[in-house]
């Protein structure tokens, strides 16, 4: 029998290629259009392992993949927001999740394929709900998914008849090669969606047995891993020990099973629809696909229940295979929670970047409590601690600045580019802040102990009072930008008159000074009333700090007033 390889490789490879684009697709909308719900998930992962199932397992049916969460997981680890043991579970979550794809593409609808992909289409380009639109997409790629899968179906069909390919499929029943072939593939394609879907069109034609097809779908699971292992390279250890767990995980599931595939085998052959009336090849096309999509449910749900009391154990067998070396601190600083990979999730990117401008405010506000030290008794131990920290946060900030850039190059909403110019002024009045702690402060303070001026206890009482309430609203403006607390912003500017009183007191007390019969009293008076000055400048810029957060709150109210207005038209 001739075949026509070159076309079949074109039909698979073009199919596989469509499949993988529509899957693709549907991630994209579907991160797009519940972005702000993923991110709220996200931030519930670390409670306690049984919610971190039902979180991975959630996102991962959101996004399709399970190397996407595990990717993630990399990049929250590394930035030190999960423990390895909290993301355990996730990661348990995530492989059922993954099987929800399996589901999908079980269902013989291919002849509707372009039927969904226009409706798809029609819904996008006639929508003017850009979240309605976003499901539009969705559906396209869902019908891309259908598309491709019928493009794989017809062109691996001469194969079913072609001796020497069903002879090499009938090897697939020895789970040593078939899950090295599995494992080996889905690492090539970095998908494991796509190798079962390639699966469920040859079991679907009878080229392999269900068993068979099991055993691959192991290797899969396997292969799978491949992406987070990637991801981890060139991040801390922790990001490593992450990858590691995944693997383990799928490793130990796998050999846990490999003596029972017939007895799973048998099981879902009993629990899937049966179609006893049907030919042959038409039962088979019709019962093969269900049988695998369970079996592949089945195996990673069972095995979460079986492991799911090892989450302990588990971590701290990774922790010994890939012990993190002692965290040493860098000379200058970086980075911690922006990453590459929340640029595809906006909502995901600016909370990131909400986190590293939040790293900027504390920086400041310890410089900010540093400055009595340096104005009013000259430390110079602390002008050079002062002057270090000024200069990594004009590093960070650079990384910020680039980040947002590209971020702002994306296909954002109204409401996220309005957060995102928010978060950068939030970020600039804090950089405002420290230039004045770092410039003005310390230029007064070399002054001061040069000239071997003394600081009054009376007026010393008067600049402390003043520096710790204008600490207080730095503090509290960070809390309403990190944890989202209004009440904080409103407190802060609330805080103008005492912050004013404090500073009028402070002056007469320095007027009280000037006329004392004591060395040096213009020069010291000049000095303590720009201290003042600058003083209340740190304050003014927290206060816009502050408006910037109501004024993003105000934004969100408006936008979800919109949308519901929308939804009810």
């Amino acid at each position: 029998m001739d075949l026509d390889v070159v076309g079949i490789l074109i039909g698979l490879f073009g199919g596989l290629s469509l499949f993988l684009y529509g899957m693709g697709q549907m991630t994209d909308a579907l991160k797009q259009a519940t972005g702000k719900g993923l991110r709220n998930v996200l931030a519930r992962l670390t409670t306690n392992r049984f919610s971190g199932v039902f979180s991975g397992a959630f996102v991962t049916t959101l996004t399709q993949s399970s190397s996407v969460t595990t990717v993630l997981l990399v990049g929250f680890v590394s930035a030190g927001l999960m423990t390895l043991q909290q993301t355990v579970g996730v990661i348990m979550g995530a492989n059922i999740g993954s099987t929800v794809t399996a589901q999908i593409i079980a269902f013989d609808i291919s002849r509707y394929s372009l039927l969904i992909l226009a409706v798809g289409f029609a819904v996008s380009a006639l929508s003017r709900d850009k979240r309605i639109s976003q499901y539009g997409l969705m559906v396209m790629g869902l019908g891309m998914v259908f598309f491709g899968m019928g493009l794989m179906s017809q062109s691996t069909y001469p194969l079913r008849s072609y001796p020497p390919f069903i002879d090499l499929m009938g090897k697939m029943d020895n789970p040593a090669l078939g899950i090295l072939v599995g494992a080996v593939f889905t690492a090539l394609v970095q998908s494991s969606a796509a190798t079962t879907g390639i699966l469920i069109v040859l079991i679907s034609q009878g080229v392999i047995t269900l068993e068979a097809g099991i055993v691959l779908a192991f290797g899969a699971n396997i292969g799978t891993c491949v992406t987070a292992l990637l991801a981890s390279v060139g991040k801390p250890r922790q990001a490593l020990q992450v990858a590691l767990v995944h693997i383990l995980f799928n490793v130990i599931g796998v050999l846990i099973w490999i003596p029972l595939i017939g007895y799973l085998a048998e099981f879902v052959r009993t629990i899937s629809p049966s179609y006893p009336d049907l030919p042959t090849a038409e039962r088979i096309a019709r019962e093969a696909p269900r049988e695998l999509a369970n079996a592949h449910t089945f195996f990673n749900v069972a095995n979460t229940i079986l492991l799911i009391g090892f989450v302990g154990p588990l971590s701290r067998l990774v922790q010994r295979l890939a012990p993190a070396p002692p965290r040493l601190e860098p000379k200058l600083i970086q980075p911690k929670f922006i990453d590459p990979v929340y640029l595809g999730t906006p909502d995901l990117a600016l909370q990131q970047i909400r986190h590293e401008i939040g790293r900027i405010g504390r920086r400041v506000v310890d410089m900010m409590e540093a400055a009595p030290l340096i104005v009013m008794h000259g430390r110079p131990d602390r002008m050079e601690v002062i002057v270090t920290m000024a200069g990594e946060l004009e590093q960070l900030y650079d990384h910020i600045v680039a980040y947002s850039r590209e971020l702002g190059g994306k296909e954002i909403s109204e409401s996220q580019s309005h957060s995102l110019q928010s978060l950068l002024a939030i970020g600039n009045y804090l950089m405002s802040a420290a230039d004045i702690v770092e410039s003005s402060f310390v230029s007064m303070a070399e002054e001061v102990r040069e000239n071997r001026l003394e600081v009054s206890p009376g007026t010393r009482l008067k600049l402390q009072q003043l520096f710790e309430a204008v600490s207080l609203a730095l503090r509290l403006s960070l809390m309403a930008l990190e944890e989202e607390k209004i009440a904080e912003a409103e407190r802060v500017i609330e805080m103008k008159e005492t912050v004013d009183e404090l500073a009028n007191q402070t002056i007469d007390r320095l007027g009280e000074r000037l006329l004392a019969n004591e060395p040096n009293r213009i020069i010291l008076f000049r000095i303590q009333n720009e201290i003042v000055n600058q003083t209340k400048r740190i304050y003014y810029l927290a206060k816009r700090i502050a408006k910037a957060i109501l004024s993003e709150e105000s934004n969100h109210l408006s936008q979800f007033k919109r949308n519901s207005e929308g939804e009810i038209r």
